[in-house]
Formats: structure tokens, sequence, C-alpha cells
């Protein structure tokens, strides 16, 4: 004997339509299976991860140029003096070397020669030179030569730049105004003693004094307080 019941459902069964079974195996069937895929959300990262917002930042504040312009206007203060008051000061340094060079060298010369060697001074040219030398070398170019002079250079004859002038020309102490002269000389001699020398150079505000010793015949630069004794005719 048949079951009322699945007579029932076996009927209700039947009467599904196809398009309705072909949806539920394109959805539930072997073929709706796809591969497996993961979705990651952009979660907040921790503080320490994070990446701050100034180091982001692809330009200038306004606060941070001023700051470079401000530190750029105090280095220019500061350096553009400077660089002036060396600037000046260079022709005399240089002139100052030079002749202490050809002084050495002329003392030098006379204890080698076994001779007396004059150095002659052109005041009106701003010109000196060791007598006898011919061309020679110009100071501050030539080799140094340490057999001669120690230290020092083998320039026999130097000019003053146009800038460096020669306030004082004193030679034994004559009085005598050898700056008026065409030419003045300073002796060296043999045994190493020399005439006694003063000169002063001046650029501008600036002076430099070369003495040379009596008894040794050596040169040497005067000190600031030096200069202002001999200034004031304490010297």
């Amino acid at each position: 004997m048949d079951n009322p019941k699945s007579n029932a459902l076996s009927s209700k069964s039947a009467r599904v339509p196809f398009s309705v079974f072909r949806k539920w195996r394109r959805e539930f069937g072997p073929a709706a299976r796809r591969p497996f895929t993961f979705h990651i959300s952009r979660l907040p990262l921790p503080s320490r991860f994070r990446t701050p917002a100034s180091a982001l930042r692809t330009g200038f504040t306004l606060l941070e140029v001023m700051i470079v312009i401000g530190i750029m206007g105090l280095m220019l203060t500061i350096g553009v003096p400077l660089i002036y008051k060396v600037w000046h000061r260079a022709p005399i340094n240089q002139a100052t070397a030079d002749l202490f060079e050809v002084l050495s060298n002329a003392r030098a010369r006379a204890i080698l020669q076994g001779k007396e060697v004059d150095l002659i001074f052109h005041p009106p040219e701003g010109r000196f030179e060791v007598e006898g030398a011919g061309t020679g070398t110009a100071a501050g170019s030539g080799q140094l030569q340490a057999g001669l002079v120690r230290g020092a250079g083998s320039g026999t004859h130097g000019k003053l730049p146009d800038n460096v002038v020669i306030r004082m020309l004193d030679i034994n102490k004559l009085e005598h105004d050898f700056l008026a002269d065409e030419t003045a000389r300073v002796r060296f001699f043999p045994n190493g003693t020399s005439d006694e020398l003063t000169i002063i150079l001046q650029s501008g505000a600036d002076q430099r004094g070369v003495t040379l010793e009596i008894t040794t015949g050596l040169a040497s630069v005067l000190s600031e307080q030096e200069l202002q004794r001999l200034r004031n005719g304490t010297l």
C-alpha cells in the first residue's frame, strides 16, 4: 500500500519548474565553485609603525625660509668685513715678505762670497735689488735654498705693489732724506754685519716695519708696539 504522504511529495517535486532547478545548479552545483580569496581591509597601524606627518612634508614653511635667510645675512655681515680686511692686507704682507727675502739673501751672498754686497733701493720706483746679481730671481717666485738662508727664497730683487709705498727709509740713523734720492745703499759685510736699516712700508692705514740688526745683519719685522714707539720717536 502506498504512503499518501510520499506520493504527495513526489507529485509536488515533479511540479518544480526546470528553470528553478537550473538556477539552483548554477548557484550551488559544481560549476559554482570559485577560488578562495582573501579580502584585506585597511586597518589602522600602531603608533610606532606610523610615519610622522612632518616626514611626509615635501616643502618648506615660510618660517624655515626666513630663518635660513636670516642666517645667510648674518654670515655675510660677519664675513664681508673680514674678507675685505684680508684682501687689503695681502699686498703689504707680500711686500714685507719679499723685502725680508732679498735682505736675507744679500747677507748670505756677502758671507759666502767673502766680500761686501750692497742692497740698492730705488725709493721713487719702489724697487730694491742685490747689486751684481744680474737679473736674478724675483722675490717670492724662486725655490727655497736652505743652504743659503734657512726658510728664505732665492729672490735677489723685488718691487712693491702699486698700493704700497715706502713711508720711511733710515740708514745708519743719518740725518738725510733717503726717500728723495734716486738710489740708497745698504751694505752687508763678509763677517755677517751690515749697515743699520729701518724701513716702513704703508698701504692705506696699514704699516709694516723691517729693521736690520747692525751686529748680525739679520732682518726682523717690527711689532705694533715698536712701530708706535718709532712714530713717537722713542725707538
